[in-house]
């Protein structure tokens, strides 16, 4: 019994600094991209080769062997999609508003893979949230540059594309392993292709490389660790718990504002995601 409780705490325990290091991500792209001087091509850069470098110490020190080359290069493809539109999208958003929309996209797209595979959800829920989606992002003093939230959106489905694609029978970071090390001359092409724009400075370099080794590397193990021990849907409704974080670190660190109708939208959101993800375990 105290072992089985002593458990679930730990679960419990490592599931929060798990959201808290996504929720970190978020704040750390903001910071980099709204108040250094660093670009986002370059951010994006330091911020997969440290964490390449970081899983794969890690990989080392467990002497174990990164995923199968074959299965690498889409996963590696989807990874870096989703880094370089997240850096290009926080230069505009805040960082409550990015978390939002990036997780929104992440969640609609797993959930419209479930509708395809058969999986039965709650129609009513999903309104809601793509309706609240919609007043989020509506013309207004509060709503975020609609470019930026496309790429943030598109940050989200290849997020979730990166997720779904998985590295099936390998394990989870062995297989993560191989996709950082393989989105590095992608990062690096990126570079390359805005060599004019290319900024670089203390502040921005040590915000890509906290968010590529601490809260990418080093989170994504926690993630994994916990990920296994959880039930899918509680794995997923526990990260909508992002936004909210990241949004608090927003207002707290960065000085951010919320707005009513910002707050409103959101809630509508994350309830309309959460009843979906309640639904299709009943169902």
């Amino acid at each position: 019994m105290g072992e089985s409780t002593a458990g679930r705490g730990k679960v419990a325990l490592l599931t929060c600094v798990a959201m808290l290091a996504f929720a970190g991500n978020s704040l750390l792209v903001r910071m980099g991209m709204g108040t250094t001087s660093i670009d986002a091509a370059s951010f994006t850069a330091i911020r997969i080769v440290s964490g390449a470098l970081t899983l794969l110490a890690i990989l080392l020190f467990q002497r174990t062997r990164p995923g199968r080359l074959r299965d690498g290069w889409l996963p590696a493809a989807m990874l870096f999609a989703y880094a370089a539109t997240y850096s290009f999208a926080y230069r505009d958003m805040d960082t409550g508003a990015g978390a939002l929309v990036l997780f929104a996209a992440v969640q609609l797209l797993m959930i419209s893979y479930g509708l395809v595979r058969g999986e039965r959800t709650s129609w009513i829920g999903l309104l809601v949230a793509c309706g609240g989606l919609v007043a989020f992002l509506a013309p207004g003093a509060s709503a975020p540059p609609l470019g930026a939230a496309a790429l943030m959106a598109l940050a989200g489905f290849a997020w979730g594309a990166f997720s779904l694609s998985g590295h099936r029978g390998q394990d989870p970071l062995a297989g993560t392993a191989l996709s950082f090390l393989l989105a590095i001359p992608l990062a690096l092409t990126l570079v390359l292709l805005n060599y004019r724009s290319l900024r670089l400075d203390p502040a921005g370099v040590a915000c890509a490389l906290v968010s590529g080794v601490l809260t990418s590397g080093i989170g994504y193990v926690i993630w994994y660790w916990v990920r296994v021990r959880l039930a899918s849907i509680s794995a997923s409704a526990v990260q909508l718990s992002v936004p909210v974080i990241s949004a608090v670190l927003g207002v707290v660190v960065l000085g951010e504002q919320v707005s009513a109708r910002a707050a409103v939208s959101a809630l509508f959101v994350l309830g309309g995601i959460g009843a979906v993800l309640l639904a299709t375990r009943r169902g």
